[in-house]
């Protein structure tokens, strides 16, 4: 991070007497004092826990300076940047940060794919220029401003992933990054319960452009009719992507199990990506649209995309020890996205059996079980042979499968009954089967996971 002790007090506009220290570099930047080393920045936020109790571990792993916003004295020892609101004081820091380097943003949201569509345009955009992304999934008001105060001096494309449960939460964001181009990959049912309709989630995904440069780009899926009415007044430059009637239209050459290859209208060049499903395809068609902008030559996106690598616990896949290959996407889960891969995963060239193992969809409201329900039409027993349903929320989708699957293909636990369900896997997997685990992260589908690479 390059910036100084009195750079970082001006930009926030400390309240303090902040001259009586040395100005001197600052290191990098933390909020958490675990991770501190010599003269970074200590942001204590607070949560659950005040980070102000914290600053004394702080000291001792060497940080330089730290915001302050406690009515506690501050350690003598330290110099002090005093703020109101220490979180603030890093948004405003990130602003100020993003002003000096001038890297170009590019910021995507969505809900579901948005972190494969930011690994596969940062291996896109990494061709050509030197590139940061969001690491992991720090893409909220605190993540994405620690994401960009963490950016390396040299970087000249920032690719930030954008997040959220609520309204208003990606406006915020997009203001403070002010990107050139944004991307949506699709409008999908997660946070339905605190949004409403998948109406009110299109509204929320396009507050992206919020912060978007007059003269930027602005990519959404073809398919997706909510998003046409709120595109209308823009003056951004509007591209679709998709299947059909799309200024990015997608055709799959091949289909296999651990990539995809397709064409796309215009090119006779194909690309290939290291991972299954139609949806990846969608998301590679941002990363590619993307790439065109920044005229990178279609070459060097053919390259990006066969080569970027997937952020863990997305689309991805795992060997047992007996052989049985898993499908392993046990991130985040919502209808729309859980039936994509349903229907990729019962195409998929096996020896075996194929089995689902299916867990709760979270905050999905009054809708929830209607909803779980609806995914039966993505399970024919012809071509996912068992099921495995877990969670309370599950119970809906079993009835509606009884009308296909026998009562020995559809296996159905409760949330209490993790180990049941792990001991009935083991015995019933081969090692020429394929597995699918898809679920809401809360449901802790990574411990099954886990137990069944063991067997």
């Amino acid at each position: 991070m390059k910036l100084t002790f009195w750079e970082v007090a001006e930009a926030t506009k400390a309240t303090n007497d902040w001259k009586q220290w040395q100005d001197f570099d600052l290191t990098g930047i933390e909020f958490d004092s675990r991770l501190i080393t010599k003269d970074n920045l200590f942001v204590p936020l607070k949560g659950t826990n005040d980070g102000h109790s914290f600053i004394n571990k702080a000291i001792e792993n060497g940080a330089g300076a730290a915001f302050w916003s406690s009515t506690e004295a501050a350690p003598a020892e330290l110099p002090i940047i005093k703020v109101p609101d220490t979180l603030k004081a890093m948004q405003d820091l990130a602003v100020y940060y993003l002003q000096k380097m001038q890297p170009t943003v590019i910021a995507i949201t969505g809900s579901n794919g948005k972190t494969t569509t930011k690994d596969m345009t940062e291996a896109v955009l990494a061709q050509q220029f030197k590139t940061y992304k969001t690491q992991g999934n720090y893409n909220n008001d605190i993540g994405l401003p620690y994401t960009i105060l963490h950016m390396p001096d040299e970087t000249e494309k920032l690719i930030l992933e954008m997040g959220m449960d609520h309204a208003h939460e990606i406006d915020f964001l997009s203001l403070l990054a002010q990107p050139a181009v944004a991307a949506i990959t699709m409008i999908g049912e997660a946070h339905i319960e605190n949004l409403g309709s998948r109406a009110g989630i299109a509204q929320a995904k396009m507050e992206i452009t919020a912060g978007l440069v007059k003269d930027g780009l602005l990519l959404i899926p073809s398919e997706e009719p909510l998003l046409k009415p709120l595109i209308k007044d823009l003056p951004q430059t509007i591209q679709t992507f998709g299947w059909e009637n799309a200024d990015c239209q997608a055709e799959i050459i091949e289909a296999q199990k651990e990539q995809t290859s397709f064409k796309i209208n215009g090119l006779d060049t194909v690309f290939t990506i290291p991972v299954p499903g139609k949806y990846n395809v969608g998301n590679a068609l941002i990363a590619l649209s993307i790439g065109q902008w920044f005229e990178i030559p279609e070459e060097k996106i053919q390259a990006g995309l066969a080569g970027f690598k997937l952020t863990k616990n997305r689309t991805e896949w795992v060997k047992t020890k007996s052989g049985t290959e898993i499908l392993s996407d046990v991130y985040n889960a919502n209808p729309t996205a859980m039936n994509l891969v349903l229907d990729s995963f019962g195409q998929m060239p096996t020896q075996g059996k194929r089995v689902a193992v299916l867990g709760d969809m979270l905050e999905l409201g009054v809708d929830s079980a209607a909803m779980h329900a609806s995914v039966s039409q993505h399970l024919n027993p012809t071509e996912i042979n068992e099921v495995f349903l877990y969670g309370n929320e599950m119970a809906t989708l079993r009835e509606a499968l009884k009308e296909k699957y026998s009562e020995k293909q559809i296996h159905y636990f409760t949330k209490e009954e993790k180990s049941d369900l792990i001991a009935e896997l083991k015995t019933i997997l081969n090692p020429t089967d394929m597995v699918v685990l898809k679920a809401s992260n809360g449901m802790g589908l990574n411990e099954v996971l886990n137990n069944l690479i063991e067997t």
